[in-house]
């Protein structure tokens, strides 16, 4: 340790480090400046950059010694609550923002980029963001963003200027209707004190098991209550994910937690004012039809007089179920449900305030580092945990079984005797992975268990076999293919526990406080009431990823070090080579036409494993955790029995929407898949809606029809045929066909996610370089009915955010591996879609007042990959059916047509 001095953010701040300290750790272990974030400590990402000297740079790797007499700064020098830097301002006006994790090195980027540009171009901030990765795809927000701050006029092109009502939506709104105990769930927890309490200082505690992972629904939820319970929203206190606390409603998850937890708060809420109202009247002597409601004042207007919310029943409890004596607020009486409103956290993460689970810090806080295998089924052999504690700051090497880690006062000392650990360690490696470049044929050749869907159900018979139609004239077939995929957050997973007098605290940014409280007691052999997991932001999670794992992590080492938490994070390279993946799946299409064109049938086989291994209880003692399969007593994987139900895994959005004759369904459910696999986004929809769309245009172009009005004359849903006209007239559809160019190209996808939930379609316009395979998107056009809106700001930002992550599933992504085990494990060897590969994004919302809430984060990845691959087509004329489209594959595919 040496006395190093740092000039930062204006201020010279001398500090006890090793010298050769990372300047990152020092910014937020010493100096408790959060905004820096490590993401994947190899300069790859920019979550870390700071400004040194006047130049945005990673503070991952350089040292502390290297930047004493420079002038550092950070987001946290830029601005203040009461005096945001315009950028800021901007980040927050754009709502540039989704799970936040890279909007300190975004801001720091583009506040050295207008420091010494202050009039760039389009072209000059993509190029100057251009190693800034953001995983929820909001890159052309923050490009608005910093245009707004440089003060550079554009004309809008999100969703401000496209909201709209479609004729056909409910005129006017529902009647006035009463609560359901029934709806969301309340069917599970139906007393109103579990959803919303009335404080004495005139605020509204509203309590929700769903957990905030980008997606606005802490926002959406609060704007909720507070139309319902008729109080300003600045009075509403949100409490998501407390196991302590809230109730249990699963996992945030299928894009349901409107569904769900909107309508439960809603009707307990509007309860719960009827209730107030009730007591309002008896204590003032009233009518009921005399009251009035403002902000939570109570008022009759026969008298004057008036009551609070607060001075009426602050701090007492309803101690009763909904039971439908309430009344809903009809959708032309809402103010606050249906407008646009800022998330209240977004000031917090555009000054960098510690907001997430990895800047969380506590009293007398150690450091955890997990040592994983070199593979899936190696086990350690031996180790020399001597050497490591005698490290600077190691408090103990923890084996159990394979189970290896490591506790250190500091975080750099961790990650020291991490690296020593993992160094000295000896393997027995596992059995090899299988190869790669046979995947899609072992997953056809394998032994699996098929069943028919029909309809919306799984039928007992055995499936038909697949026969053309005698009277058939031309048969199209194809086969589409979609690899491994990573959720890739830009964050590592991580976990902060805490033991103490034999309970349990875990702090996790998983989808689902409540189950993995019970796969945690599980593994630990603890009572779950011992236990309690409060979720905090992480980075974005968009199905089951490491989050559960670094929690388990976590609770293990917090055992070894009672009454000390333990602040566990994974690498880099720990995420990329340990998370659950999106299973690969094979997608078989094969339809006939008569002489006329008109389609015979429509025969569709999916391949693909099962897509669930969340941790729970297994009834077999299995575990979806981790570190449980290395201890010394091992919990086996989780037990995965068959399952037939439709729109769950490799079924979910199998049946296409579209009337075809004589539609044949078949899901082939695999037993085995060599890589570890779980929930991902959208689950078997992304692949399904890519096969069905892709397949859907070459039938189009088979019959010499347009593909949207074969789409079109194949529905007879009026909300479905509503988007896809919308999205085609916002694109320029018509026009586009008329003027067309060469190795440019215009193609669409549609989708109704799970067949019951939000309609979306996609309008893609692109062009081909054909020397070089590289497909540029330049524009994309989204057309969406969720139904109700309740914040549409939040809907387009999740559909914007939704294309890019898909877009980048299908021209970038594939996880590789090779015989020993997972090989991309960093952002080169996996790469995602950069700044420069953004195209603008235009969303049109058709609302629906009165209807039903739905989803709508998962909806909008199917229809993309289709969109692409039909507007490559378009193009260059060769049909892309293989995920990734990239540019070597696309070169070859175009030299072999």
């Amino acid at each position: 340790m040496q006395k190093i001095t740092l000039n930062v953010n204006g201020r010279s701040h001398s500090v006890r480090v090793d010298p050769d300290t990372p300047l990152l750790y020092v910014l937020r272990n010493d100096l408790g400046l959060k905004a820096a974030k490590f993401a994947c400590g190899l300069e790859q990402c920019g979550a870390c950059k700071v400004i040194i000297d006047g130049q945005a740079v990673p503070s991952c790797h350089i040292t502390a010694r290297s930047v004493q007499g420079k002038e550092i700064t950070t987001l946290e020098g830029l601005g203040t609550r009461e005096n945001l830097h315009p950028l800021q301002q901007a980040f927050i006006d754009e709502q540039a923002i989704q799970c936040g994790f890279c909007v300190p090195g975004m801001i720091i980027s583009a506040k050295a980029l207008l420091d010494r540009n202050p009039n760039p171009t389009d072209g000059e901030i993509k190029s100057a963001l251009s190693d800034n990765l953001c995983r929820c795809g909001v890159y052309d927000r923050i490009r608005r963003a910093i245009k707004r701050a440089a003060q550079i006029a554009e004309e809008s092109s999100s969703w401000k200027s496209a909201l709209s009502n479609p004729s056909h939506a409910t005129s006017g709104s529902t009647p006035v209707s009463h609560t359901d105990g029934m709806v969301g769930t309340l069917a599970f927890t139906p007393g109103i004190d579990a959803w919303v309490r009335i404080n004495p200082d005139e605020t509204v505690t509203v309590f929700t098991g769903k957990v905030e992972l980008g997606q606005h629904i802490k926002t959406a939820l609060a704007m909720i209550a507070a139309e319902e319970l008729e109080v300003n929203l600045t009075r509403i206190r949100l409490v998501s994910g407390d196991t302590a606390q809230t109730p249990n409603e699963g996992y945030t998850a299928g894009s349901m937690s409107m569904e769900f937890s909107g309508n439960a708060i809603r009707n307990a809420c509007a309860e719960a004012k009827q209730i107030l109202l009730e007591k309002a009247a008896e204590k003032l002597n009233t009518e009921m039809e005399n009251l009035m409601v403002k902000d939570g004042v109570i008022t009759d207007t026969a008298s004057g007089s008036s009551l609070t919310y607060g001075e009426l029943f602050g701090g007492k409890r309803f101690e009763v179920n909904v039971m439908e004596t309430g009344f809903l607020k009809a959708a032309e009486e809402f103010e606050i449900v249906g407008r646009p409103l800022y998330r209240d956290d977004l000031v917090a993460k555009v000054l960098g305030e510690p907001c997430f689970v990895q800047d969380l810090e506590l009293k007398n806080m150690v450091h955890g580092r997990v040592v994983h295998p070199p593979n899936y089924g190696a086990r350690l052999v031996s180790v020399d945990s001597g050497s490591v504690m005698q490290l600077p700051g190691v408090i103990k090497v923890v084996r159990d079984g394979s189970f290896l880690a490591v506790i250190a006062e500091r975080e750099e000392q961790a990650i020291a005797a991490m690296n020593q650990l993992k160094a000295s360690a000896e393997w027995k490696s596992g059995p090899n992975l299988p190869d790669q470049s046979s995947l899609m044929t072992s997953m056809k050749s394998q032994p699996h268990h098929s069943y028919w869907i029909k309809n919306g159900t799984t039928l007992e018979e055995p499936p038909p076999t697949m026969e053309t139609p005698s009277n058939a004239a031309k048969t199209l077939s194809a086969t589409y293919f979609r690899p491994f995929h990573m959720h890739a957050a830009i964050g590592p997973s991580a976990g902060m526990a805490q033991w103490v007098d034999g309970k349990m605290t875990v702090w996790a940014h998983n989808q689902g406080p409540f189950p993995l409280r019970a796969a945690i007691a599980q593994v630990l052999g603890m009572d779950g009431s011992d236990i309690r997991v409060i979720h905090m932001d992480g980075p974005g999670c968009y199905g089951h990823n490491g989050a559960d794992d670094a929690a388990m992590d976590a609770a293990l080492l917090a055992r070894q070090v009672p009454g000390r938490p333990v602040s566990l994070k994974w690498t880099r390279k720990d995420e990329h080579a340990w998370e659950p993946y999106g299973p690969a799946m094979v997608m078989d299409i094969q339809s006939s036409l008569d002489k006329e064109g008109n389609l015979l049938d429509w025969n569709f086989d999916v391949w693909s494993c099962d897509h669930s291994g969340r941790p729970r209880p297994d009834r077999e003692g299995g575990s979806g955790l981790l570190s449980a399969w290395y201890l010394e007593k091992p919990f086996k994987p989780l037990s995965k029995p068959w399952s037939k139900a439709p729109q769950l895994g490799s079924s979910r959005n199998a049946e296409p929407l579209y009337t075809f004759p004589n539609q044949r369904t078949v899901n082939h459910l695999l037993p085995e898949t060599p890589l570890r696999v779980s929930s991902h986004r959208g689950l078997g929809s992304y692949a399904n809606i890519f096969a069905i769309e892709s397949f859907v245009d070459e039938l189009a172009h088979a019959t010499g029809a347009d593909p949207m009005e074969f789409r079109l004359n194949h529905l007879e849903d009026e909300r479905a045929k509503a988007v896809i006209q919308a999205a085609a007239k916002k694109s320029g559809w018509e026009f586009w066909k008329k003027s067309k160019t060469p190795d440019r190209g215009m193609g669409m996808g549609f989708s109704m996610y799970k067949n019951r939930a939000s309609y979306v379609a996609v309008v893609v316009d692109l062009h081909v370089n054909r020397g070089t395979g590289q497909i540029f998107m330049d524009q994309a056009f989204i057309a969406c009915d969720s139904g109700e809106i309740v914040n549409p700001d939040g809907v387009a930002n999740q559909l914007e955010g939704a294309f890019l992550q898909s877009a980048s599933w299908t021209l970038k992504e594939q996880v590789s591996f090779d015989r020993e085990g997972i090989i991309s494990t960093d952002w080169h060897s996996y790469p995602i879609l950069r700044f420069p590969d953004a195209p603008r994004v235009d969303v049109t919302l058709l609302n629906q007042p009165g209807s039903a809430y739905m989803g709508v984060g998962e909806g909008a990845m199917g229809p993309i990959p289709a969109a692409i691959a039909n507007a490559v087509f378009d193009a260059v004329g060769v049909r892309l059916r293989e995920i990734p489209f990239r540019p070597d594959k696309v070169k070859k595919t175009l030299l072999l047509n």
